[in-house]
């Protein structure tokens, strides 16, 4: 991710190092990167073995190998990792399952905390390991506790507090915040307010009442009291053409009271952000790029182009001066809510409202 987000004041310090994955994967698992670019099939063919067989290796399928590899087989039904917190290493977590989820689940496990510096730290099998696999990583709310991560303070390791002070908000690169302010400011061109429509997001199907409840209140309460038309950035992956008998069809034909704005896949600022992005190199700026890799960016075609469309929305909505209209629980939501509560339309780059 460091293509898309900001890392830099991250790996300033001495206590962080970064390294490209697509250089990783070259060096780890031995694969010649110009083989990328082959038109020849059996080349093709034979690089793909080697990536999935290294890549079963990495994932700790097969479990822990030699010195080389620690794999952990907790996950986050089984654990919460915490860290420094005395008394917790070990401990029930305050969820556990009940019966009627064992059932319908068809699951059973008891879930504990443990601290990640006791169990992974010096001492342990995974200090001898070169590399780590520990699956996935992250934190959500739920149900009174706190998956797979609750490491928010470390308030007897400066170090690890200042570390999680860093990470408690990254942005995006330059890149991406000028293309939202750029369609805000160019395209928009008024205050505007954005809703958060993604049918594919994994929320919005429990939440879309609820969703489309909140985006038609906020209207009304806009329309009562503010100028028409009211300028709304709608993010969506539903296209225009499947719009018909639906709340955004009737918002799009009442032109007099409402304009709609959207941004699509192969829009110009788009695809130029994209390029722009890929050729910033900002996933290299702080890893060693063999030439290889380097390479295979210039050369093969069609050249590799970040996907960047839902970066772009999400910086588009920090902007929204009119307000934020979000699926509950969704990942994306948060991301909005915490871009707008840290301003950042307002204090990066060169394009203001």
């Amino acid at each position: 991710m460091a293509d898309v987000t900001d890392i830099s004041k991250l790996v300033t310090a001495s206590d962080v190092r970064v390294i490209d994955f697509s250089v990783f994967i070259s060096i780890w698992c031995g694969v010649n990167i110009d083989l990328v670019c082959s038109k020849e099939s059996n080349k093709q063919s034979s690089l793909l073995d080697t990536l999935r067989q290294c890549g079963s290796l990495l994932s700790g399928y097969n479990g822990n190998v030699n010195n080389c590899l620690y794999a952990l087989d907790e996950d986050c039904r089984t654990t919460v990792w915490t860290y420094g917190k005395d008394g917790e290493d070990g401990i029930l977590d305050s969820f556990q399952p009940d019966e009627q989820l064992k059932k319908k689940k068809k699951i059973s496990y008891v879930r504990k905390r443990q601290d990640v510096y006791q169990t992974l730290g010096p001492g342990s099998r995974a200090e001898l390991a070169t590399v780590l696999a520990f699956g996935s990583l992250f934190t959500a709310p739920y149900k009174g506790s706190e998956l797979y991560i609750d490491i928010h303070e470390s308030p007897r390791d400066q170090t690890m507090q200042l570390l999680i002070e860093k990470i408690s908000f990254l942005s995006f690169v330059p890149e991406i915040m000028s293309a939202g302010k750029e369609f805000a400011s160019k395209t928009i061109k008024s205050p505007f307010l954005c809703a958060q429509l993604r049918l594919l997001d994994g929320q919005f199907k429990n939440h879309w009442k609820t969703t489309f409840l909140g985006l038609q209140q906020k209207i009304e309460s806009l329309r009562h009291d503010g100028p028409l038309p009211i300028h709304i950035f709608v993010m969506t992956d539903l296209p225009q053409g499947n719009w018909t008998g639906s709340y955004l069809e009737d918002l799009s034909r009442d032109s007099d009271a409402f304009k709609l704005h959207v941004l699509r896949e192969k829009d110009e600022l788009v695809t130029r952000t994209a390029k722009n992005l890929a050729a910033s190199g900002n996933e290299k700026k702080f890893v060693f790029l063999s030439e290889s890799l380097d390479r295979m960016k210039k050369n093969c075609r069609p050249p590799y182009l970040p996907d960047m469309l839902l970066y772009i929305e999400e910086a588009v909505c920090s902007c929204a001066s009119l307000g934020f209209v979000g699926t509950a629980g969704s990942t994306i939501a948060e991301s909005i809510e915490l871009m707008r509560t840290h301003g950042v339309c307002s204090s990066r780059g060169p394009t203001e409202l």
